[in-house]
């Protein structure tokens, strides 16, 4: 891993050995939220965009990632989702062009695969068998999924109201699973506890610096698909801060490496009813040092009282020129069909929240009628189909229940308008 210069705190600046540190600056307790750094120039020297890797999906660009040489991915094909031009999205917003970057085609049905690979390397970096995560159910699946293929034990703290399809990928895959009557910040404190206690790999977003390098993988796969011709906006769906984190990782990777000119306005977009984010970039608050607030929203995947990688987040938005935008819960159900019907993308609703957003930055005039927009859709709309069923609902989409035989039949005709 002789690519890998060092770990740079975001709070002191202070720069560890890769070695030296396992997860945060110990002058900060668990808020020391480290950086990964690379030798660009070493890595310049050994691949180019025109071949960046041998391998198939996120590990194709394994020469960008902090995995050592002899590191071997867990069996599943994390990465490699698809990029789908939605014109008829495009023009509803009037911008020149968008993508859908769907992660719903990830094998556990998120982008949280990409850290959760990351996290079986890392532990197996260091021969740690067990592998711990809090999670509302994504970043869970994801751990429970690779821990599977890769025949590691995943223990996985979940508040008890996480949407029962998720908690069911959670059991299928074997993970042992403890519900948590309370918070996902209560569930995420319980985890933090049981690492510390027990040794246990710690996949914590906002922690282990890692998980940001995983995700980062999907700004990498955004440009090699536009033949490195970065997209203008992207706009993701924030909780933790962890994805929007990752993709301005990813992008500066690029840049830094002369394999994009330019850097993408990230658009992160909160949901009103947990919109600490957004609330401190319209304050001018410091996200260190802002207390956590009671998130509310349908949208469970970007529900956070307090955003554990809020640093990273904030710099996200701030350094592109960006923005954060929020949303009601009804304008992210109403987006889930809406997506659906204009590009063929299935999202939940943090995923279709993202497109919420990009409606809600058009009005306010943060994209312009030549931008070229991707709009990253995170989660699978089957991870909470009671959400999908509601959205569904709410535009008048139900089914039409007849009797089977020939009068069933006319009168499933009569409400299709067909002529009989």
């Amino acid at each position: 891993m002789d690519h890998v210069t060092g770990l740079r705190c975001l709070i002191c600046g202070r720069v560890y050995h890769p070695k030296q540190i396992d997860y945060v600056c110990p002058d900060h307790g668990t808020e020391g939220i480290v950086d990964v750094e690379y030798d660009y120039e070493l890595i310049r020297s050994r691949v180019t965009r025109i071949r960046p890797g041998d391998g198939a999906g996120m590990w194709r660009y394994r020469a960008l990632l902090p995995v050592e040489p002899a590191s071997v991915p867990p069996p599943l094909p994390v990465g490699g989702t698809p990029m789908i031009e939605a014109p008829r999205l495009a023009g509803e917003i009037a911008v020149g062009s968008l993508w859908v970057k769907d992660e719903g085609k990830q094998p556990t049905g998120s982008l949280k695969d990409r850290a959760s690979a990351m996290a079986v390397v890392k532990a197996a970096e260091q021969s740690i068998g067990t592998i711990t995560t809090a999670s509302t159910g994504n970043a869970a699946a994801a751990l429970a999924g690779m821990c599977a293929a890769a025949g590691v034990r995943a223990v996985i703290f979940v508040p008890q109201d996480a949407p029962r399809g998720k908690v069911a990928q959670l059991l299928a895959y074997g993970a042992s699973v403890i519900a948590v009557d309370g918070s996902y910040d209560q569930a995420f404190e319980m985890s933090m506890e049981a690492a510390r206690l027990t040794g246990w790999y710690n996949r914590n977003t906002g922690f282990n610096p890692f998980m940001s390098e995983g995700k980062k993988t999907a700004a990498f796969e955004i440009c090699e698909t536009l033949d490195w011709d970065p997209p203008d906006v992207v706009t993701v769906g924030v909780g933790d801060g962890c994805i929007i984190g990752g993709l301005h990782k990813g992008f500066r990777d690029l840049l830094a490496l002369g394999w994009i000119d330019r850097m993408p306005r990230l658009v992160g977009v909160q949901a009103e009813g947990s919109a600490y984010l957004a609330e401190a970039w319209r304050q001018g608050e410091d996200p260190l040092t802002k207390p956590a607030i009671t998130p509310a929203t349908v949208a469970d995947s970007i529900s956070a009282g307090l955003p554990r990688d809020r640093l990273k987040a904030m710099a996200a938005v701030v350094d592109t020129g960006g923005a954060f935008v929020t949303v009601t819960d009804d304008e992210i159900l109403a987006a889930i069909p809406e997506m659906a019907r204009r590009s063929g993308v299935f999202g939940e609703p943090a995923a279709a929240a993202a497109w919420a957003g990009a409606r809600a930055a058009a009005v306010v005039g943060l994209l312009g009628s030549r931008d070229r927009v991707v709009v990253m859709n995170t989660g699978n709309g089957l991870k909470d189909p009671d959400s999908a069923e509601r959205a569904a609902a709410s535009v008048g989409s139900r089914p039409t229940e007849v009797l089977p035989g020939r009068e069933g039949l006319e009168m499933a005709m009569r409400a299709l308008e067909v002529p009989s």
